[in-house]
């Protein structure tokens, strides 16, 4: 006797074996020679975190929508009615770091991220290649003068930040006593650092479809988000990171390289993005892992 299959049915298990072999997951990924993220002694930023942008080149809106959104997230928590996981769950992980300094505080208070300065530099004041030495006039444009408040350079497509290809897709440090995070639009420069929206040679896994529907939108919110987590737990060089052979230093994300989560990546029903975190009005992320502290291990929120 033949089975009869509806199908809408059909049409279903077709497609949840599809995501299945299109989303593989990350699982994990060493870092040979690395030890594990610990404090070095330094300051870690703790409290209110003010930061101050600057739009470096003609942003289109979808990507300075998507990475506003993203700084939102991080204090705001809507429950989902499938319980997803939220981009402010994968900040308590940052947060959690305040427990792990030597010595140790006392427990791990709120740290409240907060734009408090956006500027814009349409015509590539200083070109499209950001050297440190063209960075350092820029901060203070980013802060509109706001005292205690990081400086975020973020570039449009077409303009190469210093190091990205070359040991860092974002980054973030010291100059004159600012500090400053700088990310790019690495879709055309740099394929490794866009990736996995981005297919490029040595990475390991399906390429996949940004949640906001923007390549670079979602490619800069990663990587500013592994920027972020690197300039409150290491912001001045001693606070927490990990050494591996040679000179390389491993923060809290870059220790745990293109992992994404530990279980089946979801894709949005409507537009096919893959995302692991949920933030600010169902606005839907794919962040990097993150460092645990207490289990010396990658953590993901999904």
């Amino acid at each position: 006797m033949a089975c009869f299959i509806p199908r809408d049915l059909l049409l279903s298990i077709a497609l949840s074996f599809t995501i299945v072999l299109l989303f593989p997951v990350a699982l994990s990924k060493s870092v040979e020679g690395a030890e594990a993220v610990h404090h070095h002694g330094g300051r870690i930023l703790t409290g209110y975190v003010n930061i101050g942008i600057l739009w470096y080149g003609p942003i289109p809106r979808v990507q300075r929508k998507a990475i506003l959104s993203f700084f939102r997230s991080l204090s705001t928590a809507t429950p989902t009615a499938d319980n997803l996981p939220q981009v402010a769950s994968w900040w308590n992980m940052v947060e959690s770091y305040q427990a792990y300094t030597d010595p140790p505080a006392s427990g791990a208070p709120k740290i409240t991220v907060k734009v408090v300065n956006q500027a814009s530099d349409p015509n590539y004041s200083y070109g499209k290649v950001l050297i440190r030495d063209f960075i350092k006039p820029l901060l203070p444009t980013a802060t509109g003068g706001n005292p205690n408040t990081v400086a975020l350079i973020i570039a449009s497509k077409g303009v190469t930040v210093q190091d990205m290809c070359a040991g860092s897709c974002a980054q973030h440090g010291l100059l004159d006593d600012q500090v400053y995070v700088a990310v790019g639009d690495p879709e055309e420069e740099c394929p490794e650092c866009a990736w996995p929206f981005v297919a490029s040679n040595g990475k390991v896994g399906a390429v996949m479809k940004p949640p906001n529907g923007d390549i670079g939108a979602d490619v800069m919110v990663k990587l500013l988000a592994g920027g972020l987590a690197g300039v409150v737990t290491n912001p001045y060089g001693d606070g927490f990171y990990a050494s591996a052979r040679g000179d390389n230093i491993l923060e809290a994300t870059s220790r745990c390289p293109d992992i994404f989560a530990s279980k089946q990546i979801p894709v949005d029903s409507e537009t096919g993005g893959a995302y692991n975190t949920v933030g600010d009005k169902g606005t839907k992320f794919l962040l990097p892992a993150i460092w645990n502290p207490k289990t010396s291990s990658c953590w993901t929120p999904l």
